[in-house]
């Protein structure tokens, strides 16, 4: 197995999401909540603001406190509810919070959870991509674009492997990027 099979191994979406996904549900097995209902703004965003805090800490697998500034920490909170809920997700989540409907208080925690554990799993597979290329010598970096376009240059688009395929060979890490991306609908259609 060459250095590039164990990263691409490594940055399976399966693994790495079902890996992620376990933490961040085991984060939210054991979230201990105000109350089923929160009918009052500032609750509310606390409520989150603090679980947020407690599903990084098991993704990331911290110990100890981690505060930011509350306004900096909330409006990483509303981005987290914005791609769960849409442009007003913050909004549409304390909806949901207050009047119980859609699984309630659990239903947002349980998405936000989810959103988060999707964000990791993007996030570290960039993290090992980047790691492994820039650990790379120059040669060695082009052993394995020469590799990644024998072994994968089939699936790619034509555009990019005509001529030597200097348009992969430009930009290898992303490429990567975009072969984690593919096998991740890969497995969903396969669902």
């Amino acid at each position: 197995m060459t250095r590039l099979d164990r990263l691409i191994e490594s940055i399976h979406p399966q693994r790495l999401s079902e890996e992620t996904a376990r933490r961040a549900d085991a984060a939210l097995a054991t979230f201990s909540a105000p109350a089923a209902r929160i009918a009052d703004w500032e609750s509310f965003r606390s409520c989150i603001m603090a679980f947020v805090r407690h599903v990084e800490k098991s993704i990331l697998r911290l110990s100890g406190e981690c505060r930011a500034d509350r306004e900096f920490e909330w409006e990483r909170c509303v981005r987290f509810l914005m791609r769960a809920y849409g442009p007003s997700g913050e909004k549409a989540a304390f909806e949901i919070v207050r009047t119980g409907i859609e699984g309630g208080l659990h239903g947002v925690l349980k998405t936000v959870a989810s959103t988060l554990a999707e964000e990791y799993t993007r996030t570290e597979t960039r993290a090992r991509i980047h790691t492994f290329w820039n650990g790379l010598t120059a040669e060695e970096q082009w052993s394995v674009a020469d590799e990644y376009i024998e072994k994968y240059g089939r699936l790619l688009p034509s555009e990019l492997t005509e001529g030597s395929a200097g348009r992969i060979r430009a930009s290898v890490p992303a490429a990567l990027e975009r072969h984690a991306e593919m096998l991740q609908r890969l497995g969903r259609v396969g669902r």
